[in-house]
């Protein structure tokens, strides 16, 4: 229950090329599905309770645009955190910061900590983080590695913790198709997310 493992996302991949900055010719899929119309409001509260942290180790981009991508892959990873320790699968907060196929994949985890009574704590740490533009689509997107070997499950009834040893399983590498967020307050929003698990190279 304390990790965010869902299955891979390979539709990711077929949507986009995945490629360096400025490379190729992909577009995003045309996905106009959103969550809610967060988009035209303020930004939510990330509050986090004291218990719950959640770290980034990454140098913000020369690059404008893409700055802006990765913060914003960063707050939809908070806005994450956010719904489930406020329980709501439907939390404003994820709803602001992702659309199609990435709102969709922070629903049903919200859900699945939700319906099996856990909220978390600890602390969630993410780094190796890298940029790209993805063609002439005006996405960018932002990859990172996760430790997540201190972040545990706690049951909302009894207040155990639910704890684990660290091990491969800890390691995790994120992929988050990035793409700005038309009208209301200026935000990029997880369009895509695929996420590996047991990645050797995020060991650390």
């Amino acid at each position: 229950p304390r990790t965010l493992s869902a299955p891979l996302a390979p539709a990711l991949a077929a949507a986009v090329v995945l490629t360096g900055c400025g490379g190729g010719q992909a577009e995003p899929e045309d996905d106009k599905e959103s969550a809610g119309s967060a988009s035209a409001e303020a930004r939510p509260g990330l509050d986090l309770p004291g218990d719950v942290q959640l770290s980034f180790a990454s140098d913000a981009p020369s690059d404008a645009r893409q700055a802006a991508a990765l913060a914003d892959a960063e707050n939809y990873l908070r806005a994450l955190a956010h719904g489930i320790v406020a329980q709501d699968p439907e939390d404003d907060a994820y709803r602001f910061y992702s659309e199609g196929q990435g709102a969709r994949y922070a629903e049903e985890q919200i859900q699945q900590w939700v319906g099996g009574g856990w909220t978390a704590t600890g602390k969630d740490r993410y780094y190796r983080t890298e940029t790209a533009d993805v063609g002439d689509s005006q996405g960018v997107l932002v990859t990172m590695c996760r430790n997540q070997a201190g972040y545990f499950g706690k049951n909302v009834r009894t207040g155990e913790v639910e704890r684990t040893e660290e091990s491969l399983k800890s390691y995790q590498k994120f992929s988050l198709l990035m793409r700005p967020v038309k009208g209301g307050e200026p935000h990029w929003a997880v369009q895509r997310i695929e996420v590996q698990g047991e990645v050797k190279e995020c060991r650390r």
